[in-house]
């Protein structure tokens, strides 16, 4: 069988090859090699094994749709046979039309949009914040690299000897010694943990009280000035009493008030021992609100109102609030009361602004500081500790 099936072959490729180079009129054309595939196919038999061998060619792939020269679209006898998406798109007359490409705002809005993206990607990939820091890794920087020197007023008032000025008499007396000798200059640069500072002939000590914040609800009868009988800083003596157990080895510190309300005013008044926090807020430059409840005696009429909020003259400088309201009765309260909102801060300022309208006060109450507004729960006497949203309600970063 394998003899007969090789000789039906060798004839037939004989034939073709004698058909195809006997006419004249046809030439060999070179066309493109195609993939071959050689397949065997072998037969044994107890005697003698021979095998048959076919070669296999594909037929070439469809050559890609071309353009026309002088159009945008392929050719409709190039596409023939392949899968197009149509499009169909408003033309400029205003009609329909279908067409085998996507518009050119579709591209532009795509390649605008994958820019967009791409620029998004490299912003979030760009650091936003500033690493932060262990404590104990800021720590050592403080104490190894960080200067710590400051003026020795200042630190003499925070180590809680005087306040800022008393401290630089202090200094100008010559009662204040750097590292054994007498200096009089209070801009002087000391570090209290490296100089050895002696005053009145009492040792500095090297580690400075921390910054303290308070809210105190200034009861009537006392007054901001401190070394008086009746201070308000008198209100702060247990929590003196209990620092040493709460801060061990932490001298205490000079507390002072944040500018003044007079004897007979109550509410809010921050107490610290920051001086850059109180000249910070203090400053008329600070821009900051207070708010004051006033009660008066008698009956407020529109008129006063008017008066009130038109101003006037205050040691020279001519006073407006920044509002006035008459506030609604309430049951428990016969006395009409005014809300007054000022930001000047002048000495006695609301009552001359009260006063110059012709109406008395029976009772004055600051409620609110800049962005800070006294608790109603903090009783009359009592103080809280201001944290780090309070001081930001003041205008102060720490």
């Amino acid at each position: 069988m394998a003899s007969v099936a090789a000789a039906a072959l060798a004839s037939l490729s004989s034939s073709l090859s004698s058909s195809l180079f006997s006419k004249p009129s046809l030439s060999l054309i070179p066309i493109r090699t195609l993939p071959r595939i050689t397949c065997s196919l072998s037969t044994s038999s107890s005697s003698s094994s021979s095998s048959l061998e076919f070669n296999i060619t594909f037929a070439p792939p469809k050559p890609k749709p071309k353009l026309k020269p002088d159009s945008a679209e392929p050719d409709p006898e190039a596409l023939a046979g392949q899968l197009i998406i149509p499009w169909i798109v408003r033309g400029e007359d205003g009609n329909l039309k279908l067409q085998s490409h996507p518009p050119a705002r579709f591209l532009h809005a795509i390649e605008t949009k994958s820019k967009t993206k791409k620029k998004e990607g490299a912003e979030k990939r760009l650091p936003t914040a500033e690493p932060k820091y262990s404590k104990a890794a800021r720590r050592f920087y403080n104490e190894n690299f960080r200067d710590a020197s400051q003026r020795l007023s200042k630190v003499l008032a925070a180590a809680g000897v005087a306040s800022r000025r008393s401290s630089e008499q202090l200094i100008f007396d010559g009662k204040v010694t750097v590292n054994g000798s007498v200096c009089n200059t209070p801009q002087t640069r000391v570090d209290p943990g490296r100089d050895i500072i002696y005053v009145n002939g009492n040792r500095l000590p090297k580690r400075l009280p921390p910054k303290v914040y308070l809210a105190l609800n200034k009861p009537k009868g006392y007054i901001c000035a401190s070394g008086e009988n009746k201070s308000v800083l008198s209100l702060f003596e247990d929590y003196l009493k209990t620092w040493d157990k709460r801060n061990s080895g932490i001298p205490r510190p000079r507390l002072f008030t944040v500018g003044r309300l007079d004897v007979a005013t109550t509410g809010l008044i921050i107490v610290t021992n920051d001086g850059d926090f109180a000249q910070k807020i203090s400053h008329p430059s600070s821009n900051l609100s207070k708010e004051y409840i006033a009660a008066i005696e008698g009956v407020v009429s529109k008129r006063h109102l008017l008066a009130i909020s038109e101003g006037t003259v205050i040691e020279g400088v001519h006073c407006t609030p920044d509002s006035v309201e008459l506030l609604p009765q309430q049951p428990d309260m016969s006395r009409p009361r005014l809300r007054i909102v000022v930001h000047e801060g002048r000495n006695h300022e609301v009552r001359e602004l009260v006063k110059n309208a012709g109406l008395e006060i029976h009772s004055l109450k600051r409620v609110r500081i800049g962005g800070f507004r006294l608790p109603s729960d903090l009783g009359l006497g009592k103080h809280m500790a201001l944290k780090q949203g309070d001081l930001s309600a003041l205008g102060w970063k720490s």
